[in-house]
């Protein structure tokens, strides 16, 4: 079971992986709603694993996985991308993203990366 913070600004796409993490014996432990939010939870919890949204307003997820790293160059960050934004998904691999799962979510998609990144 890996504790997981929720990072998106869409409360509905939360509530979506939520679901699909807890259903499958995963912890949440915090959620966020932008980039600055996110890197401030990160430093206080300290999670197993991230999901994050990639654009989103004050902090946009690159910009938050490249704060997070430098909190902790291990982190295991997933980013979660509308179809259509290949050269960010790109961008985010090269700043460390471990994965990516792209918007609307499949539920054994999520699943698989989660699995692979915690490894």
């Amino acid at each position: 079971m890996a504790r997981i913070l929720i990072v998106d600004d869409a409360a509905f796409m939360r509530m979506m992986i939520k679901d699909i993490l807890t259903k499958n014996g995963h912890e949440v432990v915090a959620e966020a709603a932008d980039g600055a939010q996110a890197v401030e939870k990160y430093k206080e919890i300290r999670p197993d694993l991230v999901t994050m949204d990639i654009t989103m307003p004050e902090m946009d997820g690159i910009t938050a996985l490249k704060e997070i790293r430098k909190i902790d160059s291990n982190a295991k960050v997933i980013m979660c991308s509308a179809m259509g934004q290949q050269a960010m998904v790109i961008d985010a691999i090269q700043a460390g993203a471990k994965d990516f799962v792209v918007k609307p979510f499949q539920a054994d998609r999520v699943i698989e990366a989660i699995n692979k990144t915690l490894g």
